[in-house]
């Protein structure tokens, strides 16, 4: 198995507000391998990006934050904005999902790059910082990189952008990077392009993917493994293979029945939806955050005590007090 670089333990976030702390995450715990993708998925307020902004230390001001982000065993946590300012963008870089309004409107593609490079290779000449820039651009596939460094993003595509924003990323070749939705907004054809980008950047540089996404075919298609969120914390985390044909957690089983199928017996067959709505974080339930909106929830028993992580098989783990029972009640 691969090693350590990232360990998440026991990580909590919440905000103060005029009806109570808003819990956005709340007791999440993961690893992340060198070299490998993992993906993060769940609905929107799952505490996914904002566990990705906890690892960036982009947290807003207000925010409350406990638990443990160790980075190679350095503890992230706590560590003051001019040591987090040397880590980010060096160690741990994000691909945020809005390229439009990440990228400076009024700086050119290359000098914004360049900037990247400066920042942390200050001993770095003009020229190379420039043979740098240019070299990104051609790494993430945009057409005549030699000319397009004096562009603007508004004269870039979406998904052109988006590649941009992934060269900026890996400029300092980062130990992880963080693909924040990535492909929101874009098209199939422009998302499939964009994480072949991904891909190419994972094989040539060797570095850690962390994909924050909703989207289950596209986890399905570059992930090693897949952590799933709800309401602030993980139900299931498994390698990508096992979650999608061995399911232990009645929500990821949700997610993927809501998944569009080639082989549906009908074209008038309306898509599965998980009944409900996701609890609000000022007041989360009792037990399992999903019995609420849960088809085998057993009263006395879900509704109890937050479940803890239930060992299923290798590296496979969901927070569900009926793992194997509800799969009987579903056949």
């Amino acid at each position: 198995m691969s090693d350590i670089l990232l360990e998440v333990e026991n990580l909590s976030i919440s905000f103060p507000t005029d009806a109570g702390p808003a819990r956005a995450v709340e007791g999440v715990s993961f690893v992340l391998h060198a070299g490998e993708t993992t993906g993060i998925v769940g609905e929107s307020g799952s505490g996914k990006s904002m566990t990705a902004m906890a690892i960036m230390g982009i947290l807003p001001k207000n925010a409350i934050i406990s638990g443990s982000i160790r980075l190679r065993g350095r503890e992230l946590v706590g560590l003051a904005d001019e040591q987090m300012r040397e880590i980010r963008g060096k160690d741990v870089a994000i691909v945020f999902q809005d390229a439009l309004t990440a990228l400076n409107p009024v700086m050119t593609v290359g000098d914004q790059l360049i900037e990247a490079v400066r920042v942390h290779r200050p001993d770095t000449t003009a020229s190379q910082r420039r043979a740098r820039a240019i070299e990104l651009l051609d790494l993430v596939g945009i057409p005549a990189p030699e000319k397009r460094i004096a562009r603007y993003p508004h004269e870039f595509s979406g998904g052109m952008r988006q590649r941009v924003m992934i060269a900026m990323s890996i400029a300092n070749e980062p130990d992880l990077l963080i693909a924040d939705e990535p492909t929101t907004a874009l098209d199939v054809t422009v998302q499939a392009q964009v994480l072949d980008v991904l891909r190419e950047v994972q094989r040539r540089t060797g570095t850690t993917i962390m994909l924050i996404t909703h989207d289950l075919g596209v986890i399905a298609g570059v992930a090693d493994r897949v952590i799933v969120m709800y309401a602030g914390g993980v139900v299931e985390s498994a390698d990508v293979q096992p979650l999608f044909y061995e399911t232990a957690h009645p929500y990821t089983a949700g997610l993927l029945a809501s998944l569009p199928r080639m082989d549906r017996r009908s074209r008038d067959e309306r898509l599965y939806q998980i009944s409900g709505q996701p609890p609000v974080s000022t007041a989360w339930p009792a037990g399992c955050r999903f019995a609420p909106r849960c088809a085998h929830a057993v009263h006395g028993r879900c509704d109890v005590d937050v479940p803890p992580p239930v060992v299923v098989g290798p590296d496979h783990t969901a927070n569900c007090v009926r793992v194997g029972e509800w799969q009987e009640d579903a056949r």
